[in-house]
């Protein structure tokens, strides 16, 4: 029933990937979005650097923060 329970945890946005997310990968296609949109991926630790290089090397601007940390440094690809 909607709103009992536990709520769903983060899933790594890889294909075909069930695990629990730790990362947030920030990113934006400058061809298409404004400085002020951001897309965000999630991803479980096998496969953030994956989908880092995947979006970096269509040098798309990319940002890496972990999930628990709200206000924490950012890596940027």
């Amino acid at each position: 029933m909607i709103g009992l329970g536990e709520p769903a945890p983060l899933t790594c946005s890889r294909a075909g990937c069930r695990d629990t997310a730790s990362w947030r990968i920030e990113w934006r296609n400058p061809r298409i979005h404004s400085a002020d949109r951001v897309k965000v991926w999630l991803a479980c630790d096998e496969h953030v650097d994956f989908l880092r290089e995947f979006l970096a090397a269509r040098e798309f601007p990319v940002a890496v923060v972990a999930v628990a940390d709200d206000h924490g440094e950012r890596t940027s690809a």
